[in-house]
């Protein structure tokens, strides 16, 4: 239908393709990682060709989720994090700052390089940048264990990140983006600090007051994030529709560059500073994925989910197509420092 010109009547079966496409690759073990990324696409097909369900119910706009869906999946991060996870810092300083680092440097500069030449209005440039200040999140842990990555750096790193976002993702934003949208950087900081210190010191105090017992929540929190992601996606799909049909091309060329970019210049900047192949791995990871939800939710906190948040909504899927065959290459070519642990 699509190659025939009927693209305006091809909604119901292209949902369908992708969702019975996730449920294929689950069942592969080889192809599992790509499994949200299927059901994820079909839930934006589904809100492009039938926005006016997703935009609002009654007189409630649907955008209204974003914060608290961003709240519930920080929560997440903190019942499963401990006082643990910051033993990095001590363990790996090297790894930790070096990582840290790029992630706050290239993704950033990057964004605001792309944005620049895009010719995109504003507000959707601004989006571009957005998602570079981010930090990353948690896809980037999962991808980093696949990869046979560092994964305790890994967790460290955006761990780290995370908590440093509510001061430097306004700051960066002013510095890089203030050229396309006014930027109040304290009001930035106060609406970061409620979509992530605040859950996430909810979520760490939950987990040092009950740890071990609360199974059902460690069970359920993982799904719990996937469909709060998902939602987020779909509702910002819908909000943005004519604009992401205007520009969605060019729009997903440049996420991707901005990606692959990530990926390539974190490996590289890792190496040449002396990092083993297994850390530079990580750190690659780190820089590439980004926390798209976060940046939605800045996005959405500023009045401009329709526009700022287009991104954010299109890098979210993205990354994690390409983050699982980058994670699926590494698998298969374990750096040497894992062979021996191995073999040892």
């Amino acid at each position: 239908m699509v190659f025939m010109g009927n693209l305006s009547s091809a909604g119901l079966p292209l949902v369908v393709f992708f969702l019975l496409l996730g449920i294929g690759f689950n069942g592969f073990a080889s192809l599992k990682g790509y499994t949200f990324a299927a059901l994820i696409f079909g839930g934006v097909t589904l809100s492009l060709y039938w926005p006016q369900y997703f935009v609002r119910i009654g007189d409630f706009k649907l955008t209204g989720l974003i914060i608290p869906l961003i709240q519930i999946i920080m929560f997440g991060m903190g019942t499963s994090m401990s006082i643990k996870d910051f033993a990095g810092i001590i363990k790996s300083p090297k790894g930790v700052l070096v990582g840290v680092t790029a992630q706050l440097a290239i993704m950033p500069i990057i964004g605001y390089v792309l944005a620049n030449i895009s010719g995109f209005s504003p507000e959707i440039a601004a989006g571009i940048v957005l998602i570079g200040c981010s930090p990353s999140g948690v896809a980037s842990n999962v991808m980093a264990y696949l990869a046979k990555a560092n994964l305790a750096l890994s967790i460290t790193i955006t761990s780290i990140a995370t908590l440093l976002a509510p001061f430097v993702t306004p700051l960066l934003m002013k510095l890089l983006a203030g050229q396309f949208v006014e930027i109040d950087v304290l009001t930035m900081m106060w609406s970061i600090t409620k979509m992530i210190i605040l859950p996430i010191g909810a979520g760490l105090l939950f987990n040092y007051l009950l740890h071990g017992k609360t199974k059902w929540l460690d069970d359920i929190m993982p799904m719990l994030s996937m469909l709060a992601i998902g939602l987020i996606i779909i509702v910002i799909t819908a909000a943005g529709r004519d604009s992401l049909l205007d520009i969605g091309g060019m729009l997903l060329l440049l996420v991707l560059a901005h990606n692959l970019f990530g990926y390539f210049l974190g490996y590289w900047f890792a190496r040449v500073v002396g990092m083993d192949e297994r850390d530079a791995r990580t750190i690659s990871i780190e820089v590439g994925m980004q926390n798209g939800g976060l940046a939605s939710g800045i996005a959405n906190t500023l009045g401009k989910i329709a526009t700022m948040g287009l991104a954010p909504a299109v890098f979210g899927p993205l990354m994690n197509i390409t983050g699982s065959i980058l994670a699926s290459y590494w698998h298969k070519s374990a750096p040497e420092k894992v062979v021996s642990e191995i073999k040892s």
